[in-house]
């Protein structure tokens, strides 16, 4: 018997000890990464240096080999605690690497850290100089949490790796400690292990950024800018640093901005020039926005993003014709794609821009067709009610309700939104009464929504009840004392009314605490100040309004406390401004109707 096991040996091993490396447990647990994104090899595999088993001891080899078969067999039957003890005692007996690194696998593949530790450490111990075994000992140490005791396997690591995999080493350590506990603890304990190699040329600038993203992750803005600078400052040209600004600067910095430009001005990656454009645009730096996409589109004449954020930009500075070009181009590029349902969004977003754009030629029909080809998807309801919107203008308020109601919804939110929708077409109509009772119905979905039941009580003040418009904001006041939009409107109503002025100046100064300086509370403190005689303080405040936010209603109010004191020059001037930036404007038409002006 013995005779026929060791004739077979060399393929019983062989099969059983097909082992994988560490890094295939790196990747199962996400932790390989680039600045970017996964890393798409794993790090490269070191031999141990001692023989697997030896010829020499025929009947050991034999003993060996049944405890490797009775350790498989006993782990394939559930048994994985007793499986792994056969294996590391067949590890500890045979001194062979392979055998260590089977026994670590099996506790780990039974979610036992603790017991893959120690077989971990006595293969450490076993082979002191085996790359994989220090590699085993670093991930299981941050598994377990133990990250102050990782700190040795890590410097060992990066000691004995070449350049190559001591990059792929560091840019993977940021998701290797981010599981950590004290992730301020692990940016320490990382710093330590790279102060080697901060200053090297080829690898400092990744050390640095790989710094950076723990420090910010531990909370650290001010220590991850300080990382993305002296990464920069090494290599201007780093992917990662310059991926780290964006986010500082989505997260509110502004110092991160000033250390991009040598990074843009070379030759950076598209998706974060992409990243970048996509900041200033929504930080409405158009002219900045504006510089990033021609450069976009320069290099990367292919990439549809980019002519869509193109045509948002010159829609925005009315550059019609420019952006219906940009939008075909996107549009070309877009249906050679493969259909999907990315495809399918990025085409609707090129379907309500070109509404946008027909909309503000005055082509509302050509608005609403646009719009039509939106059928399924997120921004079904979003469309329908846009569509609604310009059948309502158009005077076909019935059949623009009609398409509210009958728009299918999936959630109450959506629900909610409908009834929002169809009171607001009501509401710019002059339907007040309808439009208050329809804005119920979305208040009844969510009663404990404030800003819902705030707008039913301006629309109870339009629809000519004032009392109601009271009880509404004072029930949202009683529920949230510092709601200032409720704060401001009841006072205003009530000065308004010219009815408990002394209440209503209380309110509205509540209000500007909550909010100094808004141009529209100041205006109300103005008018409830003009109600008490004090026109002259009524004066100051409407100018700071006025000046601080130029509107037809502030104007109104401005031009009626002017007139009052008798500069009629001044009053006039006031309400032409006003009739300009609003003719509609409903407070400034009953000022002029009131006071007999004709301007």
């Amino acid at each position: 018997m013995l005779l026929l096991l060791h004739r077979f040996r060399p393929l019983a091993i062989a099969a059983w000890l097909a082992l994988g490396a560490l890094p295939g447990a790196f990747a199962q647990s996400g932790v390989l990464g680039s600045p970017t994104g996964p890393v798409s090899a794993p790090l490269p595999e070191i031999e141990d240096p001692e023989p697997a088993l030896a010829d020499r001891d025929t009947a050991l080899t034999a003993e060996l080999f049944y405890e490797l078969l009775m350790s498989e067999m006993t782990t394939s039957n559930g048994d994985a605690a007793t499986g792994y003890a056969l294996m590391l005692d067949a590890a500890r007996r045979s001194h062979d690497p392979r055998l260590y690194r089977r026994a670590s696998e099996m506790a780990l593949q039974s979610r036992s850290a603790e017991a893959a530790l120690i077989a971990i450490r006595a293969w450490n111990n076993a082979y002191p100089e085996s790359r994989d075994a220090n590699r085993y000992l670093l991930y299981v140490l941050v598994m377990l949490n133990r990250v102050n005791e990782s700190g040795e396997p890590l410097k060992k690591e990066l000691a004995r790796a070449n350049t190559r995999d001591k990059l792929s080493t560091i840019r993977a350590l940021p998701q290797l400690y981010a599981r950590a506990s004290s992730k301020s603890g692990a940016a320490r304990v990382v710093e330590e292990a790279l102060k080697a190699e901060l200053q090297h040329p080829a690898v400092g600038p990744a050390a640095w950024v790989t710094l950076g993203r723990m420090r910010l992750v531990a909370g650290d803005k001010a220590g991850a800018l300080q990382a993305t600078r002296e990464a920069l400052a090494l290599d201007h040209t780093e992917d990662g640093a310059a991926a780290l600004a964006l986010q500082l600067i989505e997260l509110g910095d502004s110092g991160a901005e000033a250390l991009l430009a040598p990074y843009f001005a070379a030759t950076p990656l598209p998706e974060l020039r992409m990243t970048y454009a996509r900041l200033l645009l929504e930080a409405q730096r158009l002219a900045d926005a504006q510089e990033q996409v021609d450069a976009l589109t320069r290099e990367r004449p292919d990439a549809p993003e980019a002519w869509l954020i193109q045509a948002s930009l010159k829609l925005q500075s009315g550059e019609l014709q420019q952006a219906q070009e940009a939008l075909e181009r996107f549009t070309q590029l877009l249906e050679a794609a493969p259909a999907s349902e990315a495809r399918e969004r990025a085409m609707t977003q090129a379907w309500l821009m070109h509404a946008q754009i027909a909309e503000k030629r005055g082509d509302l029909a050509q608005a609403e067709a646009w719009l039509a080809r939106i059928d399924n998807g997120a921004e079904l309801l979003s469309a329908q009610v846009r569509r609604a919107s310009l059948l309502a203008r158009q005077g076909k308020l019935s059949q623009a309700r009609a398409l509210i109601r009958a728009t299918p919804v999936k959630t109450e939110e959506d629900e909610r939104l409908k009834w929002q929708a169809e009171a607001q077409l009501l509401r710019e109509a002059g339907e007040y009464r309808e439009a208050y009772d329809i804005q119920g119905k979305a208040v009844a979905l969510a009663p404990d929504d404030d800003d819902l039941l705030y707008d039913q009580a301006m629309l109870a003040e339009k629809a000519g009840q004032p009392r109601e418009a009271e009880r509404l904001l004072r029930s949202i006041i009683a529920r949230k004392p510092q709601h200032h939009h409720a704060l401001n409107a009841l006072g205003y109503l009530l000065a308004d009314r010219g009815e408990r002025l002394s209440e209503a100046r209380t309110l509205i100064t509540r209000a500007l605490e909550q909010m100094p300086g808004d141009p529209f509370i100041t205006d109300s403190l103005g008018w409830v100040e003009f109600r008490l005689g004090q026109r002259e303080r009524a004066l100051e405040l409407l100018q700071q309004a006025f000046e601080t936010q130029p509107d037809a209603e502030i104007a109104a109010h401005l031009g009626e406390v002017l007139w009052s004191l008798g500069r009629r020059k001044q009053a006039l001037q006031a309400w032409r401004e006003g009739q300009r930036l609003n003719p509609d404007n409903d407070t400034l038409r009953e000022t002029l109707k009131r006071l007999g002006v004709q301007l």
